[in-house]
């Protein structure tokens, strides 16, 4: 008999839990008539926000858009460096340059996934040519970066912090959460995310009034009043539509991200044997596993042997941005290297999570991993 198949995600199933409800949501914007902003998008805006105990939430089209956004806002563009990894989503740098600023890629923890303070610290002490500007910490999987070591690093130049949630909705760190650390967050909620809508949506966050003031009026042709531009500005407006699925789905995110954690404890007893890297965790922090991410030398037999067994398996991600063909050899790199962030890129496989994923369906991966070692 034909296994039945384990997606690695499945954003379907998100929908299907709550389909009645995020329907009537739909429903009720079309409705309205108006698809631009307005109430529903304002609301969710500040929902959100207030989630992580922020005033302000400024909704935009994607987290690509949001990075951009940011660093638009704090005025940083043409000549700025912003210090941020090589292994995360090509999103991260394309943001920076998208903004005009010069990406400068450092190394990740040894062991780990998120950047590392040493190198970072190497990196702002011989600085490639440009102005540091910003340090941009990406929060992978749904671990927390050193937001403490890194906002020192910070302060002591003069330099914005500007936080990569796009996978770390509802993490914490030092028992507050990620988003409410630096000058300001951007989030994805693409549809795989912890909290995803039906489509593309992204959002920035901050506590700093003048920020807000400056990132609504760049994601709107720079408007002050309505067809007058008092900046330069973009189009990134959040789909009304995406914010009243969000809006539907952000009561479900703490238990959503628990469920999550549990189906990571599970995998943690059930592979605790293997000659395999579990993920690793913070101290001062708590992982939401946007994915549960194992390393193994032997990782592309491993997952082919899952493949066989109809279980999806993801890499996140397969080439650090460094060696892209549209990065290689031109964007800038920290003094130390990139060994780590290579090493890793060989190694990692993402095993099937989102919440809905069943205890027996946990269990049948822990099993087939356990076979292809046996």
């Amino acid at each position: 008999m034909t296994p039945v198949p384990i997606p690695q995600t499945d954003p379907r199933a998100a929908y299907l839990a709550q389909k009645s409800e995020i329907d009537a949501a739909i429903a009720r914007v079309l409705e309205s008539g108006q698809y631009i902003l307005g109430p529903v998008a304002e609301r969710f805006e500040s929902d959100f926000a207030a989630f992580l105990g922020l005033a302000h939430g400024i909704g935009c089209a994607s987290g690509t858009d949001a990075i951009e956004l940011a660093l638009r806002a704090c005025g940083i563009g043409a000549g700025d460096l912003v210090f941020t990894v090589s292994h995360t989503a090509v999103a991260t740098v394309a943001a920076i340059e998208r903004a005009g600023a010069i990406p400068v890629l450092v190394d990740i923890e040894a062991g780990g996934f998120v950047m590392d303070t040493a190198a970072l610290a190497a990196a702002l002490r011989k600085l490639p040519p440009g102005r540091p500007a910003a340090i941009l910490p990406v929060h992978l999987y749904g671990e927390p970066a050193d937001l403490g070591v890194i906002g020192e690093l910070a302060r002591a130049q003069g330099l914005r912090v500007i936080e990569d949630c796009a996978q770390s909705h509802g993490a914490h760190y030092r028992g507050r959460p990620a988003g409410s650390f630096g000058d300001i967050a951007c989030f994805s909620f693409y549809p795989t995310k912890n909290l995803g809508a039906l489509g593309d949506a992204g959002i920035i966050t901050t506590g700093d009034s003048s920020l807000a003031g400056a990132a609504r009026e760049i994601r709107e042709y720079g408007w002050r009043e309505r067809y007058v531009s008092a900046r330069s500005g973009i189009n990134t407006r959040l789909d009304p539509i995406q914010a009243a699925i969000l809006a539907v789905k952000l009561p479900r995110l703490e238990s959503d991200n628990q469920r999550r954690q549990a189906i990571a404890a599970r995998y943690d007893e059930g592979l605790a044997s293997l000659p395999i890297a579990l993920p690793p965790r913070r101290v001062n922090a708590s992982h939401v596993f946007h994915q549960y991410v194992i390393r193994s030398q032997k990782r592309d037999r491993l997952r082919e042997h899952l493949r066989a067994a109809a279980i999806g398996t993801g890499i996140h991600y397969p080439v650090p941005v460094h060696l892209h063909p549209a990065y290689r050899g031109r964007v800038a790199v920290g003094p130390t290297g990139l060994r780590n962030s290579e090493r890793v890129a060989g190694e990692i496989l993402s095993l099937p999570i989102y919440p809905q994923l069943t205890d027996a369906a946990v269990d049948r991966v822990i099993g087939e991993i356990q076979r292809f070692f046996r």
